[in-house]
Protein backbone atom coordinates (compact mmCIF):
# COMPACT_ATOMS: atom_id res chain seq x y z
CA UNK A 1 0.00 0.00 0.00
CA UNK A 2 1.45 3.37 -0.98
CA UNK A 3 1.69 5.99 1.74
CA UNK A 4 1.37 9.74 1.33
CA UNK A 5 3.48 11.94 3.55
CA UNK A 6 1.53 15.05 4.51
CA UNK A 7 4.48 17.14 5.62
CA UNK A 8 2.93 20.40 6.80
CA UNK A 9 5.66 23.05 6.98
CA UNK A 10 7.43 26.24 5.70
CA UNK A 11 11.06 27.12 3.99
CA UNK A 12 13.79 29.47 5.12
CA UNK A 13 24.14 34.56 10.17
CA UNK A 14 26.06 37.04 9.33
CA UNK A 15 28.34 36.92 6.28
CA UNK A 16 31.49 34.89 6.86
CA UNK A 17 34.31 37.21 6.00
CA UNK A 18 31.94 40.04 5.05
CA UNK A 19 30.29 40.71 1.71
CA UNK A 20 31.79 44.10 1.01
CA UNK A 21 32.77 47.23 2.93
CA UNK A 22 29.23 48.54 2.82
CA UNK A 23 27.82 45.25 4.06
CA UNK A 24 30.36 45.14 6.87
CA UNK A 25 29.30 48.64 7.91
CA UNK A 26 25.64 47.63 7.75
CA UNK A 27 26.33 44.50 9.80
CA UNK A 28 28.29 46.58 12.32
CA UNK A 29 25.36 48.93 12.68
CA UNK A 30 23.00 46.02 13.17
CA UNK A 31 25.28 44.35 15.75
CA UNK A 32 25.58 47.68 17.55
CA UNK A 33 21.80 47.78 17.81
CA UNK A 34 21.69 44.22 19.14
CA UNK A 35 24.40 44.97 21.71
CA UNK A 36 22.44 47.99 22.89
CA UNK A 37 19.39 45.83 23.41
CA UNK A 38 21.42 43.18 25.21
CA UNK A 39 23.00 45.71 27.54
CA UNK A 40 19.59 46.79 28.85
CA UNK A 41 18.05 43.35 29.19
CA UNK A 42 18.77 39.99 27.59
CA UNK A 43 15.96 37.74 26.41
CA UNK A 44 16.77 35.21 29.13
CA UNK A 45 16.65 37.88 31.82
CA UNK A 46 13.32 39.21 30.55
CA UNK A 47 11.85 35.72 30.46
CA UNK A 48 13.13 34.98 33.96
CA UNK A 49 11.42 38.13 35.26
CA UNK A 50 8.20 37.21 33.47
CA UNK A 51 8.08 33.75 35.01
CA UNK A 52 8.76 34.99 38.52
CA UNK A 53 5.20 36.32 38.44
CA UNK A 54 2.47 34.12 39.83
CA UNK A 55 0.61 32.07 37.19
CA UNK A 56 -2.85 33.31 36.22
CA UNK A 57 -5.82 32.17 38.27
CA UNK A 58 -8.14 29.54 36.80
CA UNK A 59 -10.84 32.11 36.04
CA UNK A 60 -8.28 34.29 34.28
CA UNK A 61 -7.01 31.28 32.33
CA UNK A 62 -10.54 30.39 31.22
CA UNK A 63 -11.01 33.96 30.01
CA UNK A 64 -7.70 33.82 28.12
CA UNK A 65 -8.58 30.51 26.46
CA UNK A 66 -11.94 31.86 25.28
CA UNK A 67 -10.20 34.89 23.77
CA UNK A 68 -7.54 32.71 22.11
CA UNK A 69 -10.17 30.50 20.49
CA UNK A 70 -12.23 33.45 19.25
CA UNK A 71 -9.15 35.24 17.96
CA UNK A 72 -7.94 32.17 16.10
CA UNK A 73 -11.29 31.83 14.36
CA UNK A 74 -11.00 35.49 13.29
CA UNK A 75 -7.50 34.81 11.96
CA UNK A 76 -8.70 31.78 9.99
CA UNK A 77 -11.39 33.93 8.38
CA UNK A 78 -8.78 36.58 7.53
CA UNK A 79 -6.46 34.02 5.91
CA UNK A 80 -9.18 33.23 3.35
CA UNK A 81 -8.74 36.71 1.84
CA UNK A 82 -5.21 36.06 0.61
CA UNK A 83 -3.44 33.96 -2.01
CA UNK A 84 0.25 34.06 -1.01
CA UNK A 85 3.13 32.38 -2.76
CA UNK A 86 4.17 29.20 -0.94
CA UNK A 87 7.57 27.60 -1.44
CA UNK A 88 8.62 24.34 0.22
CA UNK A 89 12.07 22.83 -0.01
CA UNK A 90 12.69 19.36 1.45
CA UNK A 91 15.94 17.52 1.99
CA UNK A 92 15.84 13.80 2.61
CA UNK A 93 18.85 13.22 4.86
CA UNK A 94 21.25 10.52 5.95
CA UNK A 95 23.65 10.49 8.89
CA UNK A 96 27.33 11.05 8.18
CA UNK A 97 29.58 10.36 11.17
CA UNK A 98 31.84 13.30 10.31
CA UNK A 99 29.42 16.00 9.17
CA UNK A 100 26.09 14.95 10.75
CA UNK A 101 22.73 14.86 8.92
CA UNK A 102 23.58 15.55 5.27
CA UNK A 103 21.33 15.76 2.19
CA UNK A 104 20.58 12.49 0.42
CA UNK A 105 18.06 13.84 -2.10
CA UNK A 106 15.73 16.82 -2.33
CA UNK A 107 12.27 18.01 -3.40
CA UNK A 108 10.97 21.44 -4.33
CA UNK A 109 7.45 22.88 -4.58
CA UNK A 110 6.43 26.40 -5.58
CA UNK A 111 2.87 27.55 -6.02
CA UNK A 112 0.08 29.93 -5.15
CA UNK A 113 -1.85 29.01 -2.02
CA UNK A 114 -5.66 28.86 -2.06
CA UNK A 115 -6.88 29.01 1.55
CA UNK A 116 -10.61 29.01 0.79
CA UNK A 117 -12.46 25.76 1.30
CA UNK A 118 -10.24 22.74 0.82
CA UNK A 119 -6.60 23.78 1.02
CA UNK A 120 -4.95 23.82 -2.42
CA UNK A 121 -1.64 24.82 -4.00
CA UNK A 122 -1.76 25.89 -7.64
CA UNK A 123 1.66 24.89 -8.95
CA UNK A 124 3.80 27.59 -10.54
CA UNK A 125 6.38 25.14 -11.89
CA UNK A 126 6.19 22.83 -14.89
CA UNK A 127 6.60 19.65 -12.85
CA UNK A 128 7.67 18.54 -9.39
CA UNK A 129 9.14 15.28 -8.16
CA UNK A 130 7.08 14.35 -5.09
CA UNK A 131 8.60 11.17 -3.72
CA UNK A 132 9.23 7.48 -4.32
CA UNK A 133 7.11 4.43 -5.05
CA UNK A 134 6.53 3.90 -1.33
CA UNK A 135 5.72 7.46 -0.22
CA UNK A 136 5.19 10.99 -1.50
CA UNK A 137 4.99 14.53 -0.19
CA UNK A 138 1.73 16.40 -0.72
CA UNK A 139 2.31 20.10 -1.58
CA UNK A 140 -1.10 21.08 -0.16
CA UNK A 141 -0.25 19.29 3.07
CA UNK A 142 2.34 21.95 3.83
CA UNK A 143 -0.46 24.47 4.27
CA UNK A 144 -2.18 22.62 7.11
CA UNK A 145 0.37 23.62 9.74
CA UNK A 146 -0.27 27.33 9.41
CA UNK A 147 -3.28 26.42 11.58
CA UNK A 148 -3.58 24.65 14.92
CA UNK A 149 -6.83 23.04 13.83
CA UNK A 150 -8.67 24.69 10.97
CA UNK A 151 -12.07 23.18 11.65
CA UNK A 152 -12.30 22.24 15.33
CA UNK A 153 -10.15 24.53 17.44
CA UNK A 154 -12.40 24.85 20.49
CA UNK A 155 -12.85 23.77 24.10
CA UNK A 156 -14.93 20.78 23.04
CA UNK A 157 -11.98 19.20 21.22
CA UNK A 158 -8.96 20.51 23.12
CA UNK A 159 -7.67 21.04 26.62
CA UNK A 160 -5.26 23.86 27.44
CA UNK A 161 -2.60 23.93 30.16
CA UNK A 162 -0.75 27.12 31.06
CA UNK A 163 3.02 26.67 30.50
CA UNK A 164 4.84 29.99 30.97
CA UNK A 165 5.28 33.59 29.94
CA UNK A 166 8.02 34.24 27.40
CA UNK A 167 9.36 36.92 25.07
CA UNK A 168 9.64 35.93 21.40
CA UNK A 169 11.82 38.71 20.08
CA UNK A 170 10.18 41.90 21.31
CA UNK A 171 6.72 40.37 21.71
CA UNK A 172 5.59 39.29 25.18
CA UNK A 173 3.79 35.95 24.86
CA UNK A 174 1.95 33.38 26.95
CA UNK A 175 2.60 29.71 26.17
CA UNK A 176 0.00 26.96 26.48
CA UNK A 177 0.36 23.22 26.09
CA UNK A 178 -2.50 21.98 23.91
CA UNK A 179 -3.72 18.39 23.57
CA UNK A 180 -6.88 16.73 22.25
CA UNK A 181 -9.57 15.64 24.68
CA UNK A 182 -10.09 11.86 25.00
CA UNK A 183 -13.34 11.96 23.03
CA UNK A 184 -11.93 14.07 20.17
CA UNK A 185 -11.92 12.02 17.00
CA UNK A 186 -9.74 12.39 13.92
CA UNK A 187 -6.28 13.90 13.58
CA UNK A 188 -5.83 16.54 16.29
CA UNK A 189 -2.96 18.85 17.25
CA UNK A 190 -0.75 18.12 20.22
CA UNK A 191 2.00 20.52 21.19
CA UNK A 192 2.53 24.09 22.36
CA UNK A 193 1.19 27.44 21.17
CA UNK A 194 2.42 30.95 21.98
CA UNK A 195 -0.08 33.84 22.00
CA UNK A 196 0.84 37.52 22.13
CA UNK A 197 -0.52 39.22 25.24
CA UNK A 198 -2.55 42.07 23.69
CA UNK A 199 -5.10 40.51 21.34
CA UNK A 200 -4.27 36.87 22.26
CA UNK A 201 -3.34 35.99 18.67
CA UNK A 202 -1.42 32.76 18.12
CA UNK A 203 2.02 33.70 16.79
CA UNK A 204 3.94 30.41 17.10
CA UNK A 205 2.83 26.78 16.86
CA UNK A 206 5.09 23.80 17.62
CA UNK A 207 4.04 20.15 17.69
CA UNK A 208 2.38 17.53 15.48
CA UNK A 209 -0.95 15.84 14.82
CA UNK A 210 -2.09 12.67 16.51
CA UNK A 211 -2.50 9.91 15.58
CA UNK A 212 0.67 10.30 13.52
CA UNK A 213 -0.53 7.77 10.96
CA UNK A 214 -4.10 7.16 9.88
CA UNK A 215 -5.70 5.55 6.84
CA UNK A 216 -7.42 7.82 4.33
CA UNK A 217 -10.41 6.17 2.65
CA UNK A 218 -10.57 9.13 0.26
CA UNK A 219 -7.07 8.47 -1.13
CA UNK A 220 -6.96 4.79 -0.07
CA UNK A 221 -3.55 5.18 1.52
CA UNK A 222 -1.86 5.97 4.83
CA UNK A 223 -1.38 9.63 5.72
CA UNK A 224 1.57 10.47 7.92
CA UNK A 225 1.92 13.63 10.03
CA UNK A 226 5.27 15.08 11.07
CA UNK A 227 6.55 17.48 13.71
CA UNK A 228 6.57 21.12 12.73
CA UNK A 229 7.45 24.59 14.02
CA UNK A 230 5.20 27.29 12.52
CA UNK A 231 5.53 31.08 12.78
CA UNK A 232 3.34 34.09 12.02
CA UNK A 233 4.37 37.71 11.37
CA UNK A 234 2.58 40.91 12.38
CA UNK A 235 2.19 42.52 8.95
CA UNK A 236 -0.52 45.08 9.78
CA UNK A 237 -2.13 46.38 12.93
CA UNK A 238 -4.03 43.45 14.44
CA UNK A 239 -3.11 41.05 11.61
CA UNK A 240 -0.64 38.16 12.02
CA UNK A 241 -0.11 36.07 8.89
CA UNK A 242 1.74 32.73 8.43
CA UNK A 243 5.27 33.29 7.19
CA UNK A 244 7.52 30.30 7.93
CA UNK A 245 7.42 26.64 9.01
CA UNK A 246 10.26 24.24 9.73
CA UNK A 247 9.80 20.47 9.99
CA UNK A 248 12.03 17.50 10.57
CA UNK A 249 11.76 13.78 11.21
CA UNK A 250 15.06 12.02 11.79
CA UNK A 251 14.41 8.29 12.00
CA UNK A 252 16.79 5.37 12.19
CA UNK A 253 16.83 3.78 8.72
CA UNK A 254 14.61 0.72 8.26
CA UNK A 255 13.24 -1.00 5.17
CA UNK A 256 9.71 0.46 5.31
CA UNK A 257 10.29 3.61 7.37
CA UNK A 258 9.19 7.04 6.21
CA UNK A 259 12.04 9.25 5.00
CA UNK A 260 14.23 11.14 7.42
CA UNK A 261 13.99 14.69 6.26
CA UNK A 262 14.26 18.39 7.05
CA UNK A 263 12.12 20.95 5.30
CA UNK A 264 11.33 24.62 5.26
CA UNK A 265 8.42 26.51 3.78
CA UNK A 266 8.10 30.24 3.14
CA UNK A 267 4.92 32.18 2.46
CA UNK A 268 5.09 35.68 1.02
CA UNK A 269 3.34 38.21 -1.18
CA UNK A 270 0.09 38.53 0.79
CA UNK A 271 -0.17 42.01 -0.68
CA UNK A 272 1.86 42.24 -3.83
CA UNK A 273 2.65 45.75 -5.01
CA UNK A 274 0.85 46.88 -8.16
CA UNK A 275 2.88 47.67 -11.24
CA UNK A 276 4.81 50.91 -11.17
CA UNK A 277 3.85 52.17 -14.62
CA UNK A 278 0.80 54.15 -13.42
CA UNK A 279 2.82 55.55 -10.51
CA UNK A 280 5.55 56.68 -12.91
CA UNK A 281 2.94 58.32 -15.15
CA UNK A 282 1.36 60.14 -12.22
CA UNK A 283 4.80 61.32 -11.12
CA UNK A 284 5.46 62.68 -14.58
CA UNK A 285 2.15 64.52 -14.65
CA UNK A 286 2.69 66.04 -11.21
CA UNK A 287 6.33 67.00 -11.64
CA UNK A 288 6.12 68.35 -15.18
CA UNK A 289 5.93 72.02 -14.13
CA UNK A 290 8.55 73.22 -16.60
CA UNK A 291 7.49 74.04 -20.16
CA UNK A 292 7.51 71.14 -22.62
CA UNK A 293 10.64 71.29 -24.73
CA UNK A 294 10.37 71.57 -28.47
CA UNK A 295 11.06 68.09 -29.88
CA UNK A 296 12.76 69.71 -32.85
CA UNK A 297 15.57 70.69 -30.52
CA UNK A 298 16.13 67.03 -29.66
CA UNK A 299 18.07 64.65 -31.87
CA UNK A 300 16.43 61.75 -33.67
CA UNK A 301 17.20 58.22 -32.54
CA UNK A 302 19.87 56.33 -34.41
CA UNK A 303 19.14 52.68 -35.24
CA UNK A 304 21.39 51.55 -32.36
CA UNK A 305 19.71 53.95 -29.91
CA UNK A 306 16.28 52.79 -31.02
CA UNK A 307 17.29 49.15 -30.59
CA UNK A 308 18.62 49.80 -27.09
CA UNK A 309 15.45 51.66 -26.08
CA UNK A 310 13.38 48.76 -27.40
CA UNK A 311 15.43 46.31 -25.32
CA UNK A 312 15.10 48.53 -22.28
CA UNK A 313 11.33 48.51 -22.71
CA UNK A 314 11.37 44.70 -22.89
CA UNK A 315 13.51 44.64 -19.72
CA UNK A 316 11.05 46.87 -17.85
CA UNK A 317 8.03 44.79 -18.87
CA UNK A 318 9.71 41.52 -17.81
CA UNK A 319 10.86 42.85 -14.44
CA UNK A 320 7.46 44.38 -13.79
CA UNK A 321 5.75 41.05 -14.46
CA UNK A 322 8.13 39.13 -12.18
CA UNK A 323 7.58 41.63 -9.36
CA UNK A 324 3.80 41.69 -9.72
CA UNK A 325 3.77 37.87 -9.69
CA UNK A 326 5.63 37.72 -6.38
CA UNK A 327 8.80 36.24 -7.86
CA UNK A 328 11.05 39.32 -7.80
CA UNK A 329 11.66 41.38 -4.67
CA UNK A 330 11.01 45.12 -4.91
CA UNK A 331 14.20 47.15 -5.35
CA UNK A 332 15.76 47.78 -1.94
CA UNK A 333 18.82 47.96 0.28
CA UNK A 334 20.10 44.47 -0.57
CA UNK A 335 20.40 45.44 -4.25
CA UNK A 336 22.67 48.34 -3.25
CA UNK A 337 25.18 45.93 -1.72
CA UNK A 338 25.47 43.97 -4.95
CA UNK A 339 25.50 47.14 -7.07
CA UNK A 340 28.58 48.25 -5.10
CA UNK A 341 30.47 45.07 -6.04
CA UNK A 342 29.39 45.48 -9.68
CA UNK A 343 30.66 49.06 -9.54
CA UNK A 344 34.03 47.82 -8.23
CA UNK A 345 34.32 45.47 -11.19
CA UNK A 346 33.27 48.20 -13.63
CA UNK A 347 35.85 50.72 -12.37
CA UNK A 348 38.79 48.31 -12.42
CA UNK A 349 37.85 47.19 -15.93
CA UNK A 350 37.32 50.73 -17.31
CA UNK A 351 33.70 50.26 -18.30
CA UNK A 352 31.99 52.92 -20.38
CA UNK A 353 30.03 55.26 -18.08
CA UNK A 354 26.95 54.84 -20.27
CA UNK A 355 26.68 51.18 -19.26
CA UNK A 356 24.16 51.04 -16.43
CA UNK A 357 24.14 47.61 -14.80
CA UNK A 358 22.03 46.90 -11.71
CA UNK A 359 21.08 43.90 -9.54
CA UNK A 360 17.78 42.48 -8.28
CA UNK A 361 16.80 39.54 -6.05
CA UNK A 362 14.69 36.62 -7.25
CA UNK A 363 12.66 35.37 -4.28
CA UNK A 364 12.93 31.65 -4.95
CA UNK A 365 15.12 29.46 -2.75
CA UNK A 366 16.88 27.43 -5.44
CA UNK A 367 20.29 28.43 -6.83
CA UNK A 368 20.11 30.31 -10.12
CA UNK A 369 21.04 33.53 -11.86
CA UNK A 370 20.28 35.25 -15.16
CA UNK A 371 20.07 38.69 -16.72
CA UNK A 372 17.17 40.68 -18.16
CA UNK A 373 18.56 43.49 -20.27
CA UNK A 374 21.01 45.35 -18.03
CA UNK A 375 19.64 43.80 -14.83
CA UNK A 376 21.52 40.96 -13.13
CA UNK A 377 19.16 38.70 -11.17
CA UNK A 378 20.37 36.39 -8.37
CA UNK A 379 18.07 34.08 -6.45
CA UNK A 380 17.57 34.37 -2.69
CA UNK A 381 18.77 30.78 -2.26
CA UNK A 382 22.04 31.55 -4.04
CA UNK A 383 22.67 34.69 -1.99
CA UNK A 384 21.95 32.76 1.21
CA UNK A 385 24.72 30.21 0.73
CA UNK A 386 27.53 32.43 -0.63
CA UNK A 387 30.24 32.46 2.08
CA UNK A 388 32.30 35.54 1.16
CA UNK A 389 32.64 38.64 -0.99
CA UNK A 390 35.00 37.16 -3.57
CA UNK A 391 32.59 34.33 -4.34
CA UNK A 392 29.77 36.81 -4.82
CA UNK A 393 32.04 38.93 -7.02
CA UNK A 394 32.78 35.88 -9.21
CA UNK A 395 29.06 35.23 -9.65
CA UNK A 396 28.34 38.88 -10.39
CA UNK A 397 31.18 39.02 -12.92
CA UNK A 398 29.48 36.19 -14.79
CA UNK A 399 26.19 38.09 -14.51
CA UNK A 400 27.83 41.22 -15.92
CA UNK A 401 29.15 39.31 -18.91
CA UNK A 402 25.68 37.90 -19.44
CA UNK A 403 24.00 41.32 -19.16
CA UNK A 404 26.38 42.83 -21.74
CA UNK A 405 25.41 40.15 -24.26
CA UNK A 406 22.38 41.22 -26.37
CA UNK A 407 19.68 38.54 -26.39
CA UNK A 408 17.36 38.91 -29.39
CA UNK A 409 14.76 36.48 -28.02
CA UNK A 410 14.19 38.83 -25.03
CA UNK A 411 13.38 41.74 -27.36
CA UNK A 412 9.96 40.23 -28.03
CA UNK A 413 8.95 41.05 -24.44
CA UNK A 414 8.65 44.72 -25.48
CA UNK A 415 5.19 43.79 -26.78
CA UNK A 416 3.27 44.07 -23.53
CA UNK A 417 0.52 41.63 -24.52
CA UNK A 418 3.05 38.76 -24.49
CA UNK A 419 3.62 39.24 -20.76
CA UNK A 420 -0.01 39.35 -19.66
CA UNK A 421 0.40 36.22 -17.60
CA UNK A 422 -1.04 35.03 -14.30
CA UNK A 423 1.41 34.15 -11.47
CA UNK A 424 0.93 30.43 -12.15
CA UNK A 425 1.84 30.90 -15.83
CA UNK A 426 5.04 32.95 -15.50
CA UNK A 427 7.55 30.16 -14.83
CA UNK A 428 5.91 27.96 -17.44
CA UNK A 429 5.99 30.58 -20.21
CA UNK A 430 9.15 32.65 -19.55
CA UNK A 431 12.77 31.58 -19.82
CA UNK A 432 16.04 33.50 -19.57
CA UNK A 433 18.23 30.45 -20.01
CA UNK A 434 21.39 30.74 -22.10
CA UNK A 435 22.71 28.43 -24.76
CA UNK A 436 25.80 26.39 -23.80
CA UNK A 437 28.04 28.41 -26.13
CA UNK A 438 26.82 31.66 -24.59
CA UNK A 439 27.50 30.33 -21.09
CA UNK A 440 31.05 29.34 -22.04
CA UNK A 441 31.72 32.77 -23.58
CA UNK A 442 30.32 34.53 -20.51
CA UNK A 443 32.56 32.43 -18.26
CA UNK A 444 35.60 33.49 -20.29
CA UNK A 445 34.62 37.17 -20.09
CA UNK A 446 33.92 36.88 -16.37
CA UNK A 447 37.44 35.56 -15.72
CA UNK A 448 38.87 38.55 -17.62
CA UNK A 449 36.89 40.91 -15.41
CA UNK A 450 37.96 39.13 -12.23
CA UNK A 451 41.68 39.08 -13.06
CA UNK A 452 41.67 42.90 -13.22
CA UNK A 453 39.55 43.30 -10.10
CA UNK A 454 40.36 43.75 -6.39
CA UNK A 455 39.23 40.13 -5.91
CA UNK A 456 41.91 38.58 -8.15
CA UNK A 457 44.09 37.36 -5.27
CA UNK A 458 41.25 35.53 -3.47
CA UNK A 459 39.57 33.67 -6.31
CA UNK A 460 40.55 30.34 -4.78
CA UNK A 461 37.76 30.89 -2.25
CA UNK A 462 35.25 31.24 -5.07
CA UNK A 463 36.57 28.01 -6.55
CA UNK A 464 36.15 26.33 -3.18
CA UNK A 465 32.44 27.24 -3.19
CA UNK A 466 32.07 25.75 -6.67
CA UNK A 467 33.91 22.60 -5.58
CA UNK A 468 31.56 22.13 -2.64
CA UNK A 469 28.53 22.63 -4.86
CA UNK A 470 29.88 20.21 -7.45
CA UNK A 471 30.56 17.58 -4.77
CA UNK A 472 26.90 17.67 -3.65
CA UNK A 473 25.24 18.22 -7.03
CA UNK A 474 23.89 14.67 -7.19
CA UNK A 475 22.10 15.00 -3.84
CA UNK A 476 20.84 18.56 -4.50
CA UNK A 477 19.32 18.21 -7.94
CA UNK A 478 16.23 20.29 -7.14
CA UNK A 479 18.17 22.99 -5.32
CA UNK A 480 20.48 23.62 -8.27
CA UNK A 481 17.76 23.34 -10.93
CA UNK A 482 16.82 26.83 -12.17
CA UNK A 483 13.20 27.91 -12.64
CA UNK A 484 13.81 30.85 -14.99
CA UNK A 485 17.50 31.16 -15.73
CA UNK A 486 20.79 29.34 -15.56
CA UNK A 487 22.58 26.89 -13.30
CA UNK A 488 25.61 28.18 -11.43
CA UNK A 489 28.55 28.14 -13.90
CA UNK A 490 31.48 25.90 -12.92
CA UNK A 491 34.43 27.92 -14.22
CA UNK A 492 37.34 25.52 -14.68
CA UNK A 493 39.93 28.19 -13.80
CA UNK A 494 38.25 28.84 -10.46
CA UNK A 495 37.97 25.14 -9.69
CA UNK A 496 41.68 24.65 -10.44
CA UNK A 497 42.63 27.58 -8.21
CA UNK A 498 40.71 26.19 -5.24
CA UNK A 499 42.36 24.28 -2.39
CA UNK A 500 41.37 20.72 -1.55
CA UNK A 501 38.01 20.26 0.15
CA UNK A 502 38.34 19.40 3.84
CA UNK A 503 34.90 18.42 5.18
CA UNK A 504 36.32 17.69 8.63
CA UNK A 505 38.04 21.07 8.95
CA UNK A 506 35.68 23.43 10.79
CA UNK A 507 37.79 26.44 9.71
CA UNK A 508 37.24 25.81 5.99
CA UNK A 509 33.90 27.48 5.21
CA UNK A 510 32.97 26.51 1.67
CA UNK A 511 29.25 27.38 1.67
CA UNK A 512 26.65 28.44 4.20
CA UNK A 513 23.35 26.82 5.23
CA UNK A 514 20.19 27.95 3.50
CA UNK A 515 18.60 30.98 5.13
CA UNK A 516 21.92 32.54 6.22
CA UNK A 517 21.64 35.91 4.48
CA UNK A 518 18.16 37.17 3.63
CA UNK A 519 14.72 37.28 5.17
CA UNK A 520 11.47 37.92 3.31
CA UNK A 521 8.77 40.36 4.31
CA UNK A 522 5.68 38.14 3.94
CA UNK A 523 3.44 41.15 3.29
CA UNK A 524 5.13 42.97 0.39
CA UNK A 525 7.71 40.34 -0.65
CA UNK A 526 10.62 42.64 0.13
CA UNK A 527 13.97 41.25 1.30
CA UNK A 528 16.36 42.50 3.96
CA UNK A 529 19.62 41.35 5.48
CA UNK A 530 19.55 39.03 8.47
CA UNK A 531 20.58 40.67 11.75
CA UNK A 532 22.16 37.62 13.36
CA UNK A 533 25.38 37.60 15.35
CA UNK A 534 28.51 35.63 14.39
CA UNK A 535 28.58 32.24 16.13
CA UNK A 536 31.72 30.19 16.70
CA UNK A 537 31.76 26.69 15.20
CA UNK A 538 32.54 23.90 17.65
CA UNK A 539 32.82 21.03 15.15
CA UNK A 540 32.67 20.22 11.45
CA UNK A 541 28.98 19.34 11.89
CA UNK A 542 28.27 23.03 12.44
CA UNK A 543 29.26 23.96 8.86
CA UNK A 544 26.11 22.54 7.20
CA UNK A 545 26.76 23.69 3.59
CA UNK A 546 23.55 24.04 1.55
CA UNK A 547 21.51 22.44 4.33
CA UNK A 548 18.00 23.24 5.57
CA UNK A 549 18.10 24.54 9.14
CA UNK A 550 15.45 25.91 11.53
CA UNK A 551 14.58 29.59 11.45
CA UNK A 552 13.73 31.41 14.68
CA UNK A 553 12.29 34.81 13.70
CA UNK A 554 12.77 37.84 15.92
CA UNK A 555 9.13 38.81 16.37
CA UNK A 556 8.15 42.49 16.48
CA UNK A 557 4.87 44.32 16.47
CA UNK A 558 3.84 46.18 13.35
CA UNK A 559 4.78 49.86 13.24
CA UNK A 560 3.81 52.11 10.35
CA UNK A 561 6.99 53.27 8.59
CA UNK A 562 7.07 55.80 5.76
CA UNK A 563 9.21 55.40 2.65
CA UNK A 564 11.28 58.41 3.73
CA UNK A 565 12.09 56.73 7.06
CA UNK A 566 13.17 53.52 5.28
CA UNK A 567 15.47 55.46 2.94
CA UNK A 568 16.90 57.43 5.87
CA UNK A 569 17.67 54.27 7.88
CA UNK A 570 19.31 52.64 4.87
CA UNK A 571 21.45 55.71 4.19
CA UNK A 572 22.61 55.87 7.82
CA UNK A 573 23.46 52.15 7.84
CA UNK A 574 25.58 52.42 4.71
CA UNK A 575 27.35 55.63 5.72
CA UNK A 576 28.37 54.68 9.27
Amino acid sequence: MRRRVLVRMILLAAFVGGLCLELQRLSAAQVHTNVALDSSSTADEKNAVENEQAPPTQSKLDEMIDRIIKREHDEITAFDLYTPIIETYIQEVKINQLTGAVPKSDYYFLGQADLRGRLKVHSMTVSSRKGSLMWSFDPAGFLQVIYVDRGHFDSAHYKFAYAKREFLGEVRCIAFDVSPKPNARGARFVGRIWVEDQDFTIVHISGTYTPAIHFSWKHFEDEYYVHFDSWRTNVKSGLWLPSYVYSQELNRPTLFANPSHKSSTHLWGYKLKPGTREEELNKLLVESESPIKDEAAQHDRSPLEAQREWRHEAENYALELLEKSGLLAPAGEVDKVFNTIVNNLEITNNFDEQIDLRCRVLLTGNLEMFSVGNTIVLSRGLIDVVPNEETLAALLAHGMADALLPKPYQDQYAFSDILRLSPTEVLKRLSFELEKMETAENTRKAMELLKKSPYASNLGNAGLFLKQLHSQAKELKQLISPQLGNEIPFASELLQAAPVLQPGNKSQITALPLGSRLKIDPWNAGVSLMKSKPTALTSARDKMPFEVTPLVPYLTRYVEVTDAQVESKTAVAFNQ
